[in-house]
């Protein structure tokens, strides 16, 4: 029986277990939207993780949705990333980056040069997003012209190539939570009439242009994709998801994709299993409980429901989570108040095994 801390090959990059570690927006970063040294201490502490998959890191300047986020456009940014690679290499970890462009979730005040946040429509979310001045009323974001769209997508390739550059494994790209790709795949946030919406086949194609650009730019054997169907998280409304995701994996599929990513954010098991069916490579899962993801919860490897499970929370809180999982525990427990934002507390403070 295959279990999390077996090893596997993910098209070529080879894991030491199937324990990844979650994508989880910190807000540490440097000026330029850089990583930091604590950034570095930060990733390489957790890399005797299978896969670490960083934070949203923006593919361009008006991708930014928070403060203190870190981007991959900017030679400064690359640059920074470098450090990050190399620790986590140095400790025998592998890592990719998640490419995240916020469209309509930001605020004006969190760009530059003027500008406003993007979407496929013009549709301003509910609620607030905290910025540097305080919580903000979300704005109603320009809709991407075509051309908009055509530079988008080389934005994120060009994102890709930088992450490469910077050495990255890979890049995940974040299709997920109500960003700018799960944007144009859900009926509220999609009210175009034109090629990239009107129908589910044209509500997909965004992000199949996405996925097929960043593939040809650094190979699929380099590229991931999380989505999250029908999560609701940043207003966003997909009361029949299972026709977009099933047409989506069905366009993406044969390109052959390092792997396929999905955050369980409602009931929607069965149609992770049907996408688990359709998807022939590597099929990563964050499941859905009652809190974080539990010590216990990787047992959807050995039941054959995914190939690699996703942590959050519990990793943030245990830099050396794979050895406490198969010893059992014991388990350093997080502090939500320094999740976002701040210094060493909270970050890169929390002990390993060997230090308690």
């Amino acid at each position: 029986m295959t279990t999390a801390f077996d090893p596997i090959d993910l098209s070529g990059t080879r894991l030491a277990n199937r324990i990844a570690m979650a994508p989880m927006t910190r807000s540490r970063a440097g000026e330029g939207g850089t990583a930091t040294d604590l950034t570095v201490e930060y990733y390489a502490q957790r890399a005797s993780a299978g896969l670490i998959i960083t934070e949203g890191v923006q593919p361009s300047a008006v991708g930014q949705g928070y403060p203190f986020t870190p981007g991959l456009h900017s030679a400064e940014q690359v640059a920074s990333w470098r450090k990050v690679t190399d620790a986590v290499h140095a400790a025998g970890g592998r890592i990719f980056a998640q490419i995240m462009h916020a469209g309509r979730i930001g605020h004006p005040v969190l760009l530059p040069d003027g500008l406003t946040p993007v979407s496929a429509s013009p549709v301003k979310a509910a609620g607030q997003v905290f910025t540097h001045e305080g919580p903000k009323d979300f704005v109603e974001p320009h809709e991407l012209t075509d051309a908009e769209i055509r530079q988008t997508v080389a934005d994120f390739a060009t994102a890709a190539r930088n992450a490469v550059d910077a050495g990255f494994d890979g890049v995940e790209l974040h299709g997920a939570n109500g960003y700018l790709i799960h944007q144009f795949l859900a009926p509220n946030t999609n009210r175009r009439t034109d090629g990239w919406g009107g129908s589910e086949e044209a509500r997909i194609r965004f992000a199949v242009e996405v996925v097929k650009a960043v593939a040809a730019e650094i190979g699929a054997e380099r590229t991931g994709l999380r989505l999250s169907p029908g999560n609701p998280y940043n207003d966003i409304d997909e009361p029949a998801p299972d026709a977009v995701y099933t047409a989506l994996v069905q366009e993406i599929e044969p390109l052959g994709l390092a792997y396929l990513h999905v955050m369980e954010a409602v009931e929607i098991r069965e149609l992770t299993l049907a996408l688990r069916k359709q998807f022939s490579g590597a099929f990563v899962i964050n499941a859905l409980t009652d809190g974080p993801t539990g010590p216990d919860d990787h047992s959807v490897i050995d039941d054959g429901i995914a190939d690699i499970i996703s942590y959050g929370a519990l990793f943030i809180a245990n830099p050396d989570l794979p050895a406490r999982l198969k010893a059992g525990g014991p388990f350093n427990t997080p502090d939500p108040s320094t999740f976002f934002g701040g210094d060493a507390k909270g970050y890169v403070d929390y002990p390993a095994l060997d230090a308690v």
